[in-house]
């Protein structure tokens, strides 16, 4: 009967670590997720973009974002992300900066 009872005990002990370990599992994936669905509307730091008039790479950060910003408000035009503008709005913001340095 002690047997029966210690392999009870074993299992549900067992299950408990496995139940654990899914509710973690669960929640991280759950938390990527969410993290992934984040910033729409954001440009990841670190994100390159080429301007096509000074023939350069320019490094999508913070500081860009200010001016990203400042030229939005400046133009009267809707906020959208940088990586969503067509070519020609693109152009026109590379323009606009290099005469906003």
């Amino acid at each position: 009967m002690e047997r029966l009872w210690a392999v009870g005990a074993s299992n549900w002990a067992e299950e408990l670590v496995m139940s654990k370990k899914k509710l973690v599992l669960g929640t991280l994936l759950l938390s990527a997720g969410m993290l992934a669905s984040c910033g729409p509307g954001h440009v990841a730091v670190g994100y390159r973009s080429y301007d096509p008039y000074y023939s350069d790479y320019h490094t999508w950060n913070n500081h860009e974002n200010v001016y990203y910003n400042q030229w939005i408000i400046e133009t009267h035009r809707h906020h959208r992300d940088y990586r969503h503008l067509n070519r020609h709005d693109r152009d026109d913001y590379w323009r606009w900066r290099h005469n906003h340095r």
